[in-house]
């Protein structure tokens, strides 16, 4: 299964394209810090994460202000041009 739960911060948002197919289209920069578990040790996670939003949910995060916390939900897939991976956001949710 392909699904991603993630806690961050928009750090970055792209003006509203659209696709070929004529879906908006919003490509965004995610930022999450954190403490895990690895080994019984605890380790600082720092990370920022390219992804995108295609379809309905563009209207809330067109609406999210920078800087803000949300919980993102989706999948991740590979980048168009093949180079890395790239979040596909189809939720997004306050963080509780």
């Amino acid at each position: 299964m392909n699904r991603l739960l993630l806690s961050a911060v928009l750090v970055q948002r792209s003006a509203l394209r659209y696709t070929p197919a004529g879906l908006p289209a919003l490509d965004l920069e995610l930022s999450h810090e954190s403490l895990a578990s690895e080994d019984g040790q605890p380790r600082k996670v720092s990370m920022q994460m390219r992804a995108v939003a295609i379809g309905a949910i563009t209207q809330a995060l067109a609406a999210q202000a920078l800087g803000e916390a949300a919980v993102y939900g989706g999948f991740v897939a590979s980048a168009r041009n093949g180079r890395g991976t790239v979040f596909h956001v189809t939720s997004v949710a306050p963080v509780p």
